[in-house]
C-alpha cells in the first residue's frame, strides 16, 4: 500500500532553479524518513537529502549544501526538493525513497518511486 511519486523534473539553464515533489501514501509519519537520491549518466545512485516526517529533522550531502533544501508538507502527504544554481552535474533521475530508518543508504531504503528527469543544460 506505500506509494511514492515524484513530480517536477525538467529542462532548466544552468544556475535556475526547479522544485521536485515526492507525493507520498501508506506511511507511519512517526517513523518514517523520506530521502531524495539522484543517478547521473553512466554514474550509481547516490543519497542526496534526507528529512524526517516526524520532526522534520533534515540531511545534506555536502555537495548540494547551499543550493538545495528539503522541506514537508505532512498533510498534504509531500516532501519538496528545492534546487536552486542548478549545475550540468546535477543532470540525472532524481528519487524519492521511504525508509523506517534514519538512514541514506540506498541498500536500506523500503519503497521507492519510478524518478523524475532534471536536465540542465544551455
Amino acid at each position: 500500500q506505500v506509494q511514492l511519486v515524484e513530480s517536477g523534473g525538467g529542462l532548466v539553464q544552468p544556475g535556475g532553479s526547479l522544485r521536485l515533489s515526492c507525493t507520498f501514501s501508506g506511511f507511519n509519519l512517526d517513523k518514517t524518513a523520506i530521502g531524495w537520491f539522484r543517478q547521473a549518466p553512466g554514474k550509481e545512485r547516490e543519497g542526496i537529502s534526507l528529512i524526517s516526517l516526524k520532526d522534520g529533522t533534515t540531511w545534506y550531502e555536502d555537495f548540494v549544501k547551499g543550493r538545495f533544501t528539503i522541506s514537508r508538507d505532512n498533510g498534504k502527504n509531500t516532501v519538496y526538493l528545492q534546487m536552486n544554481s542548478l549545475k550540468p552535474d546535477d543532470t540525472g533521475v532524481y528519487y524519492c525513497a521511504a525508509s523506517w530508518l534514519w538512514t541514506i543508504l540506498a541498500e536500506h531504503m523500503d519503497h521507492w518511486g519510478k524518478g523524475t528527469l532534471v536536465t540542465v543544460s544551455s
